[in-house]
């Protein structure tokens, strides 16, 4: 019997549970945050940031917010593919281009080109994935990264 409940749980933290679906809409939520957030700061200091800083700004704000939004919205709606594609790529093409007017046209067409790509392909990553809660715990681990390196990005400029 206690095989069964370990198994049950193991495979409810791993494949995801009812709990796991709410937190998933969460974790949602903080990313938005964390992206306002960020766009905050942008604006504050935009003033020191060079062409070639905004648009990597531009492209890796506008990439894992697409990347972020089409994964976790495909695992908490698993079955509306067509609508969870259109949704993330909208996402991803306003999170860059809003980036990218915060600094000029070309980092603007080049924050919302990404921003599409990677809205476009993010879904078909979230359906295919194995491990969905590794999977999600590392991507927030690389947007954190990414994050961090562009702080000291901006503070060396």
């Amino acid at each position: 019997m206690d095989k069964f409940r370990s198994y049950s749980f193991l495979h409810m933290v791993c494949r995801g549970g009812a709990m796991a679906k709410i937190s998933i809409l969460l974790i949602l939520y903080v990313d938005i945050w964390i992206a306002l957030a960020f766009y905050g700061y942008l604006r504050g200091v935009k003033k020191i940031i060079g062409f070639q800083l905004g648009m990597n700004i531009s492209v890796v704000m506008g990439g894992m917010t697409a990347l972020l939004s089409g994964v976790l919205l495909i695992q908490h709606y698993p079955f509306h593919f067509t609508l969870i594609t259109v949704i993330s790529t909208l996402i991803g093409m306003l999170a860059g281009a809003i980036f990218g007017l915060l600094f000029d046209y070309q980092t603007f067409v080049t924050g919302l080109t990404n921003g599409v790509i990677v809205g476009l392909m993010s879904p078909m990553i979230g359906t295919v994935i194995e491990m969905p809660t590794l999977f999600i715990w590392f991507m927030h681990g690389f947007f954190v990264l990414c994050l961090l390196t562009i702080f000291v990005s901006i503070k060396r400029s």
